[in-house]
């Protein structure tokens, strides 16, 4: 493969960016591309130290493309660039979020977020996704058949996050009706990300603007919830929210904390609903570990992992080194973009025996960083495993048959699935199956 030649940031790559992925992750841990002059981080061990080293590899431009430094007004010199990208932040995209700041501001943004998700109010959310998970399939159960993103997976983890954060089931509707807004976090990602990459791709979600903020809407939504929490508290969650405090004692703003909401409300379900996607995929795609999962609902866990370390919701995430450094063998000096792949570090063949194959019981597979490592680790972790598990666990239930209908995706060998046009996320666009409900 002559990796020089092909452009990581090609559409014509969503369809399978595996190819290109595990070729560096097994001979080209860190591989400058010629292109854009980024860093790329394929392998496990080297994309470990990066997440370990946040005062050299800064989040600020998590999302903000291949050039992030064609953003600032000017570029900086030096080996440290720290203080630049922290006075410069605001001409950033996505400035404001938790996913793109350093500590200190980080820790304690984090610590606020840990105290709306305690393992108390997580369990409670649980007992609620096992009822939310009969009362969705009870809608395309109904039918025997399902365009399973749109129709399942998109309400379904809506409402879970929903509940989580405490609003108001009366208020339900109205977040549904903002769909298009509610993909805000993953088009935001899209249009900053690929716009600098220059591929000029039109998306569904509308998203044009590296400049538009399409959270303001629930920006708006939790400060005035939370404002109104703070004149008559009641005894609900977001009262919880409104009385968060940060570690050092001091009140955060109604909008410190709505934007944190704001974060989960968004992030907690786009990469969600791909993960359920992908992996009902698998279980109907193929017979015999559909078999072998509803014999042994042991390995479903297990299953749900292997999936994450297989195929993922992200396939890479931006840093900056802020400091000039090695790493791998490769110079990177400070002001150098990143794109730390997730998706290849998952099939490092150092890591993973054999990792492009799917094994139900792998032993390690927990290694995966499908949900980052230190301090950026995916605080909705736990609850995407769970909304994940339990909708197969239920769907094994309630049914003796799971297919793809090939009438949508055509038949086994030469099936047909569209992928979103994106090299940073993995995900399907639609999957249409078939159900036999249990009598």
């Amino acid at each position: 493969m002559d990796i020089d030649r092909i452009d990581y940031t090609d559409p014509s790559l969503t369809s399978d960016p595996y190819r290109l992925l595990d070729y560096l992750a097994e001979h080209k841990p860190v591989y400058r591309e010629p292109h854009h002059g980024v860093v790329m981080v394929t392998g496990h061990e080297e994309a470990i130290a990066v997440l370990r080293a946040p005062d050299v590899f800064s989040s600020s431009t998590i999302v903000a493309g291949p050039d992030p430094m064609s953003l600032f007004p000017e570029r900086p010199e030096g080996d440290d660039i720290t203080e630049f990208v922290n006075a410069n932040r605001q001409y950033l995209p996505q400035n404001d979020q938790i996913v793109s700041s350093d500590p200190p501001s980080h820790t304690a943004q984090r610590a606020l977020l840990m105290g709306l998700i305690t393992p108390k109010r997580l369990k409670e959310n649980e007992e609620f996704i096992w009822r939310l998970t009969d009362r969705q399939l009870d809608v395309i159960l109904a039918r025997g058949t399902a365009e399973i993103m749109a129709d399942y997976a998109q309400p379904y983890t809506l409402l879970v996050i929903a509940d989580l954060l405490g609003v108001p089931e009366e208020d339900h509707e109205m977040l549904l009706g903002h769909r298009s807004g509610n993909q805000m976090l993953l088009g935001q990602r899209k249009s900053a990300a690929e716009a600098e990459a220059g591929s000029g791709q039109q998306h569904d979600d509308g998203e044009r603007s590296m400049g538009h903020n399409s959270l303001e809407i629930f920006y708006d939504y939790f400060s005035a919830r939370i404002a109104e929490r703070r004149q008559v508290p009641l005894n609900d969650v977001l009262t919880s929210m409104a009385q968060a405090l940060f570690p050092d004692g001091t009140v955060p703003e109604p909008i410190e904390v709505a934007r944190i909401a704001s974060n989960l409300f968004a992030a907690g379900q786009e990469t969600t609903v791909r993960l359920v996607g992908t992996a009902l995929r698998r279980i109907a795609d193929e017979p015999e570990t559909q078999a072998l999962l509803r014999a042994n609902r042991d390995l479903v866990p297990r299953f749900i992992e292997e999936t994450l370390r297989t195929e993922g919701p992200i396939l890479g995430e931006y840093r900056l080194a802020v400091k000039t450094t090695e790493l791998g063998g490769v110079h990177i000096p400070a002001g150098t973009p990143v794109l730390l792949a997730n998706g290849a570090a998952n099939r490092d063949p150092r890591q993973f025996e054999c990792p492009a194959e799917f094994r139900v019981n792998r032993e390690n597979v927990r290694r995966h960083i499908a949900f980052g490592h230190g301090i950026h680790t995916c605080p909705g972790a736990p609850l995407a495993r769970s909304e994940a598990r339990i909708t197969v666990e239920r769907l094994f239930d309630r049914t003796t048959g799971i297919r793809i209908n090939e009438e949508a995706h055509g038949p086994a060998g030469s099936r047909r699935y569209d992928y979103m046009k994106t090299y940073m996320f993995r995900g399907l666009t639609s999957l249409h199956l078939d159900f036999t409900v249990r009598d």
